[in-house]
């Protein structure tokens, strides 16, 4: 994990900007979260969490009731991987490979929340696989940059 340095923070609270952005659009009830995948300083990518199909949002059920196997409790599909989605519709998986996402959350008043410590294997796993090199994420103490196998490497052993 490197804290971005000065001159860099223009052009990653830009690109968090507009992941905030997607996070108002977010339709999940639980979380209002957004992602903007970047390549070569241009988006090429961008989600929201919303229910998978665009169905009817289920974000009320009790995660308790839902049984063992089912890994990811998740109500909706991630931003994160709806960005990717966004991507490999338009384009194939080499366009995603090097490229950054840019993940940020906010309240239901679209007020930007600092992130935690990465901990969702789903989208790790995903990002990882696809070849995209970072992550980015805004911290209550600063920017930081995530290379892809240090992000999932921290999401697997996440305990908090």
């Amino acid at each position: 994990m490197n804290e971005v340095k000065f001159f860099k923070k223009a052009y990653y609270n830009y690109f968090l900007s507009l992941a905030e952005e997607q996070a108002r659009l977010a339709t999940c009830k639980r979380a209002k979260c957004g992602a903007v995948i970047v390549k070569n300083y241009r988006v090429i990518g961008e989600g929201c969490n919303s229910p998978a199909g665009n169905s009817e949002p289920v974000c009320d059920v009790d995660k308790r009731t839902l049984h063992e196997k089912v890994t990811d409790k998740t109500c909706c599909t991630h931003a994160e991987i709806n960005a990717m989605n966004n991507v490999l519709s338009d384009f194939n998986k080499k366009v995603l490979e090097g490229s950054t996402i840019f993940f940020s959350r906010v309240d239901n008043e679209g007020n930007m929340i600092f992130s935690g410590e990465p901990y969702c294997t789903g989208c790790s796993k995903y990002a990882f696989n696809l070849g995209i090199s970072n992550w980015v994420l805004r911290h209550d103490n600063g920017i930081y940059v995530y290379g892809a196998k240090e992000y999932h490497d921290l999401s697997r052993n996440y305990n908090g």
